[in-house]
Parts: structure tokens; sequence; C-alpha cells
């Protein structure tokens, strides 16, 4: 279950933000218009509606937004439902004896004796 929702929650994000890549802001029908493009405008409001894109983009957008975040949700819900240790003494015990065949016992490194005494 959490597999699935993991997928959609990356193909939900990734739709997301390519809807937002392709919405242009508000700003922009104002360069539009004081760079001279006069023309070319009706061509979005024909095959979008009245309103042109951005009414249909900004719902579907919004859709996507809603979906993010209710799988974001649901992946915290079943993240918090997961079996997980509470306490150090439910950790799993592994019993391993060392013996003292196993440890290799290394000289202390000397000390030269042309070193000055700390104050």
């Amino acid at each position: 279950m959490d597999t699935i929702i993991l997928f959609i929650h990356i193909t939900i994000s990734v739709l997301l933000v390519g809807l937002i890549l392709i919405q242009h802001g508000k700003g922009a029908d104002a360069g539009a218009a004081a760079l001279g493009g006069g023309g070319g405008g009706g061509a979005s409001s024909s095959l979008f509606g009245s309103q042109g894109s951005a009414s249909f983009l900004s719902r579907s957008s919004a859709v996507l937004a809603m979906l993010f975040f209710i799988t974001s949700l649901s992946l915290a819900y079943f993240a918090n439902k997961a079996n997980r240790i509470e306490s150090v003494t439910e950790l799993p015990t592994v019993s391993t004896t060392v013996t003292t065949d196993q440890v290799e016992s290394k000289p202390a490194p000397a000390v030269p004796a042309d070193l000055p005494e700390l104050p």
C-alpha cells in the first residue's frame, strides 16, 4: 500500500511541477502588449474557453495540489504506523562472545625522551 501511494505521490508531484512551469505570470500579458504583440492572443482563448488557459491550468493545479497534500498525509500516517523500536531495551540482542585469543594486544606507543615536560 505504501509503494502504491508513493508512486502516485511522485507522479502527482512531477505533474504539478510541469503544470506550474507551463503557466505564465500575471505580468506576461502586459509585457507582450508593451512589445507590440497585439496579435496571436486569440488562439488560447478559443482552445480553453473565453478566459484562456488561466482558468483551466489554475483549476488543474489546485486539484493536483489537493491530491499532493492527501498523499503526503497518507504517507505520513503509514510511516507512523510502521513497526519501529521505541526503546533501546527492545533492540534485538546479538550474542557475541570474544575470547582472549581473538583480541590483538598492541603495545602502547612510547613517548620520545627528548620532549619537554608540560607545565
